[in-house]
């Protein structure tokens, strides 16, 4: 891999979807990371986190969406207000946040919080 910055950024800008999958990886919590024995994982739409740097730090919320091309997350209550009227969810860059609640809810998911790594 790299050091040069254009060459991080090119990597950045042309990765296919699995790779940007685990660029899109946020801290666990402390409880969670003791209890998985891991550091990080991939979010995912349902998972609970918590904002850690910005306007909206320490809101928590669900994940709505995870926007893979933008490399973005957007969390249930981090809106602003357009001067229309209308609210808009403010997008969120993976490494401001933390996971505090993981959704469980998917076989795969919990094969990849049981694995040793």
């Amino acid at each position: 891999m790299s050091k040069q910055p254009r060459k991080q950024r090119k990597l950045l800008h042309n990765a296919p979807l699995h790779i940007r999958h685990k660029l899109m990886s946020v801290t666990l919590s402390k409880e969670l990371r003791e209890q998985y024995g891991k550091r990080s994982i991939p979010v995912r739409k349902g998972d609970t986190v918590q904002v850690m740097r910005g306007d909206f730090k320490d809101h928590e919320g669900k994940v709505e969406k995870v926007d893979l091309k933008n490399y973005r997350v957007l969390v249930e209550g981090v809106s602003i207000q357009k001067p229309d009227g209308n609210q808009i969810y403010h997008s969120l860059h993976p490494s401001n946040l933390i996971i505090v609640e993981l959704d469980l809810d998917d076989d795969e998911r919990n094969k990849i919080m049981e694995r040793k790594g």
